[in-house]
């Protein structure tokens, strides 16, 4: 008994730091959500109900931040999948250079989001850009491309620069599945004589399902809640934000924290929903 108590009083700092950190600014969020809570108007804060939530649905900024956000979700998704599975294979064969190659695919994910944003903005600068000299000098393209002014344009390389940082985190993953696949499966399907193909399909691709699903839904979070990115390479600019930077001027910018905070639980909601039908399509 007294060991018990003992092992509750050592977890009291950590369930003090998480409910001072995490489950007070969620409940106090959802109540500044429910508020009229301006701080350009630090005296009319009033109770509004669901309001804030109406007006959000039937903001049409609302509607083509969400746009702005799926269609990077997409992208990142396709591209970050098929490169994380790629590089998750080409480190798992038994070469001299995979260790080294391993160490060198952990540092886009090592490096903080902002320095990938710059390092990516002048990759894709429109005067003096390597993507632009490398297509220039393949006689691809003609002129410069302005990648950032074009909102197409604009939403594909914010895609690239999420993928570039998300991939080596989810090959890691992909890999640590492949290093823990039995070889005598490998073995028994040669002496069958299986083709290369058919032990991908076969043994290979069930095996990483459960890691796949993994990926899916870290690459999905890292698509969803972008933000460093696109800030260094568009600023703050409407017709280019996603969620989370209409979410943050709308707070920061314009002080309004109840519609800052109604925005703030629909991306819970639409995270959360995401999340669940990738976690019941793994299991």
């Amino acid at each position: 008994m007294k060991k018990s108590k003992k092992g509750y009083l050592l977890l009291l700092p950590a369930l003090f730091i998480i409910i001072t950190t995490v489950v007070y600014p969620v409940i106090r969020t959802f109540f500044f959500s429910l508020q009229n809570y301006n701080l350009t108007e630090p005296y009319n804060i009033k109770w509004i109900g669901l309001k804030n939530y109406e007006k959000v649905l039937k903001s049409p900024d609302f509607y083509a931040a969400l746009k702005n956000s799926l269609i990077i979700l997409l992208l990142t998704v396709i591209i970050a999948f098929v490169c994380s599975v790629i590089v998750g294979l080409i480190l798992n064969e038994k070469l001299r250079l995979s260790p080294i190659l391993t160490a060198i695919a952990i540092i886009p994910w090592a490096l903080p989001p902002l320095v990938n944003g710059i390092i990516w903005k002048f990759i894709f600068y429109p005067g003096y850009g390597l993507m632009n000299k490398i297509l220039i000098n393949l006689h691809l393209i003609e002129k410069p491309v302005l990648w950032t002014v074009n909102l197409k344009t604009t939403l594909f390389v914010v895609s690239v620069v999420v993928a570039w940082r998300v991939v080596p985190f989810c090959a890691i993953l992909i890999l640590s599945t492949l290093k823990n696949i039995p070889d005598d499966l490998y073995e028994a399907a040669l002496v069958d004589g299986a083709s290369k193909a058919q032990q991908f399909r076969e043994i290979t691709l069930p095996m990483l399902l459960p890691s796949m699903a993994i990926v899916l839904i870290q690459i999905t979070m890292a698509a969803i809640n972008v933000f460093d990115e696109v800030v260094t390479i568009t600023g703050y600019k409407l017709e280019a934000a996603t969620l989370l930077i209409y979410n943050y001027m709308h707070t920061f910018s314009y002080l309004n924290f109840g519609y800052g905070s109604a925005i703030t639980y629909i991306i819970m909601i639409l995270s959360g929903i995401i999340g669940y039908f990738y976690i019941k399509d793994a299991n």
